[in-house]
């Protein structure tokens, strides 16, 4: 299905008890507003409108939906509105607070706190190669436990990178901007172009939909880990599976990352969903471990050294 140029609702357009102030996002798949609601208190609210599915001209509030696309902008629109139902049973200060949901405009909003900062992706631009560990290390720590939050109440995030995890001026992370009901519907056989994000998405997004689990958004905190420190996505998983290029952190990053940094991003992007980190926890686990930034090379030189200089002095 080719993709169309949805119209965003006009500023000062009211939606219920919520006025547009302007657009933040637009994807193929929603379109996300800053808003403000009867106390002026800003909110971020998203919209469904999968370009592929569904038109709307400038102008016009409800959007034109051909016949042959009405049961798969329903069904999606279902998914999504059980996202967002399950998404408010959630309050973490790192996952994105779901405030309410409702149905408008013959589609589904979801208004969402509104939180300042910038994304990891802004903070990965400015800082191209010099981001540094302490900072990767406290934001991927509040990060994941977030992700154990959603993991634990049976929900998969599905569309983790940078530019879904949102840094608060405060330094903190967020969770923002979940995949699964993008997922559902490509899943479930109606034909929509492919919804995930070449080099953050793990091999399961692109085949066998039915192994995805904690695991494959792990495969996806191991390829926003990755591109923090080279400023890039590693290799896609589908291209990785036809002829695997990737070439590891441990290699890459050697004496600038610590080793125990760069091997657990290289465990986290093994394609065999069954050698990766099974759980948050068991990451967590391990990244929480710190160790000499210099890595276990050089305290094996030093042991190495120590024992050489003591059997020198019995002799």
């Amino acid at each position: 299905m080719p993709s169309q140029a949805n119209q965003p609702l006009p500023d000062g357009y009211q939606l219920q008890n919520y006025r547009i102030t302007k657009v933040l996002s637009c994807g193929g798949f929603s379109i996300v507003y800053l808003a403000h609601d009867e106390n002026n208190q800003p909110v971020a609210i998203k919209e469904y409108l999968p370009s592929s599915l569904a038109l709307r001209k400038e102008g016009d509030a409800l959007p034109s939906i051909a016949e042959e696309n009405l049961a798969t902008f329903r069904y999606g629109m279902k998914c999504f509105f059980e996202e967002g139902r399950a998404l408010a049973r959630l309050s973490h200060p790192n996952v994105v607070r779901v405030l309410n949901f409702f149905r408008a405009n013959e589609t589904v909003y979801l208004v969402m706190r509104y939180e300042r900062g910038r994304t990891l992706q802004e903070h990965i631009q400015a800082r191209r190669g010099a981001m540094k560990e302490n900072f990767i290390r406290r934001v991927f720590t509040l990060l994941l436990n977030g992700l154990r939050e959603v993991h634990s109440n049976k929900l998969l995030h599905l569309d983790i990178k940078p530019a879904n995890i949102y840094i608060r001026n405060d330094g903190t992370p967020v969770l923002i901007d979940f995949g699964a009901a993008r997922q559902t519907l490509t899943s479930e056989g109606f034909k929509l172009n492919p919804m995930y994000t070449p080099g953050f998405a793990s091999p399961e997004h692109y085949q066998k939909r039915d192994l995805l689990g904690p695991w494959s958004d792990i495969y996806s905190v191991g390829a926003s880990l990755f591109a923090c420190l080279a400023g890039a996505a590693p290799q896609a998983a589908d291209l990785r599976m036809e002829r695997d290029r990737y070439v590891s952190a441990t290699k890459l990053f050697a004496g600038k990352y610590s080793t125990q940094l760069l091997e657990t991003i290289d465990w986290c992007l093994q394609l065999d969903h069954l050698q990766r980190p099974q759980s948050v926890m068991a990451l967590q686990k391990v990244l929480l471990r710190e160790r000499d930034p210099e890595g276990p090379r050089k305290r094996s030189f030093v042991a190495n050294l120590r024992s050489t200089l003591m059997r020198l002095a019995r002799r």
